[in-house]
């Protein structure tokens, strides 16, 4: 059964004091007030339903219900009686009504969470329930009027969506009056290990540990150090996880990745002459220039700094070492890396 919040607790507050968080909690104090559409564009883990919350108990339907959505949790048969409701042998098993997300949200606000997601057959119902606050239970033509602010949120591209038809223009038009895009971690400078230290107190009370958790130096580098796809999300779950697992308060050891040491690795044969690293490099047939110099060192690179930092159990300092590299000169090298494999490829993120 998809998730139905009537309320979600006004003291889950957002957490940053980043230039790029300050604006977005501006953007979003400033169109709290207003009673239209607001559609928030971000990465998954970013805070988008914090985002929404946020919305809403800052407008004067805090008192009302706040009633969330995950289009993307659902088929696409079952988006329309959820939103909707339905009667009484509307199909089979409906052996009675029942009202939908809008009708339970009446009075309040209706986020609707990745609405890229919507088939585009139930998107001209949604835009006829924003416009007009009337609509129509599934096998029914009776008419419901409700007062509902919607707000949606998605990771997608709309507007290209549109262009293509995989999304109503109109539809895009009635729900964007505002479109707030919420940043990603990494480029919100700070506020990693202000986070992190959060989190992470937060972990030690709830396991009950008597002595309130800190992080090394390794510990700090390899968490600014990381760009983070998953955003909070992805770094809540690695404090915890680094949180719960130590046996000191001071945190000497993240793990990003829960599945290293878990999966099987397929090994590839070593030829003799030729270290492991250099072996991964791949192979381009009979001609050597099939890949281009700079591409090819690059890779190179990356996989050393890769295979480094996982013999090192992602301690830069001791990567630093086996690389035979100061730290700031790995610090240095792995950052420019990073930024010309973004260059060359944006979704190598």
């Amino acid at each position: 059964m998809p998730r139905l919040n009537k309320h979600i607790s006004a003291s889950v507050e957002a957490l940053g004091q980043s230039d790029a968080f300050l604006a977005f909690q501006e953007g979003l104090s400033r169109v709290a007030p207003i009673q239209r559409p607001v559609l928030l564009v971000g990465e998954r883990g970013t805070g988008k339903e914090l985002a929404a919350a946020r919305l809403h108990y800052l407008s004067g339907r805090w008192q009302k219900p706040l009633v969330t959505l995950n289009c993307a949790s659902l088929s696409a048969s079952l988006i329309e009686s959820e939103l909707f409701g339905y009667e009484r042998g509307a199909f089979t098993g409906a052996l009675q009504r029942r009202v939908g997300r809008f009708e339970v949200a009446d009075g309040g606000t209706l986020f609707l969470d990745e609405i890229g997601n919507v088939p585009i057959e139930v998107q001209e119902k949604i835009l006829r329930a924003v416009e007009y606050q009337i609509f129509e239970r599934v096998g029914s033509a009776e008419k419901v009027a409700v007062d509902v602010r919607i707000l949606a949120a998605t990771h997608a591209n709309l507007p290209e969506m549109a262009a293509v038809g995989r999304f109503r223009p109109d539809l895009l038009d009635r729900l964007s009056f505002e479109v707030l895009t919420v940043p990603p971690l990494r480029e919100r400078t700070g506020d990693i290990l202000l986070l992190a230290r959060h989190f992470a107190v937060s972990m030690a009370r709830e396991i009950e540990r008597a002595e309130m958790p800190d992080f090394s130096a390794g510990a700090l580098d390899v968490l600014e150090g990381y760009r983070w796809p998953g955003n909070v999300r992805e770094l809540k779950n690695v404090v915890e996880r680094a949180v719960y697992r130590s046996d000191s308060p001071l945190i000497t050891e993240i793990v990003l990745d829960p599945f290293a040491g878990v999966l099987k690795k397929v090994e590839t044969p070593v030829r003799p002459g030729l270290s492991r690293v250099s072996a991964q490099v791949p192979e381009t047939g009979s001609d050597p220039l099939a890949v281009p110099m700079k591409k090819a060192v690059l890779d190179l690179k990356m996989r050393m700094l890769t295979y480094a930092l996982e013999r090192s159990r992602y301690n830069q300092r001791k990567a630093a070492v086996l690389l035979g590299l100061s730290y700031d000169q790995f610090r240095g090298l792995y950052r420019r890396c990073h930024e010309l494999r973004l260059d060359d490829d944006p979704t190598a993120t």
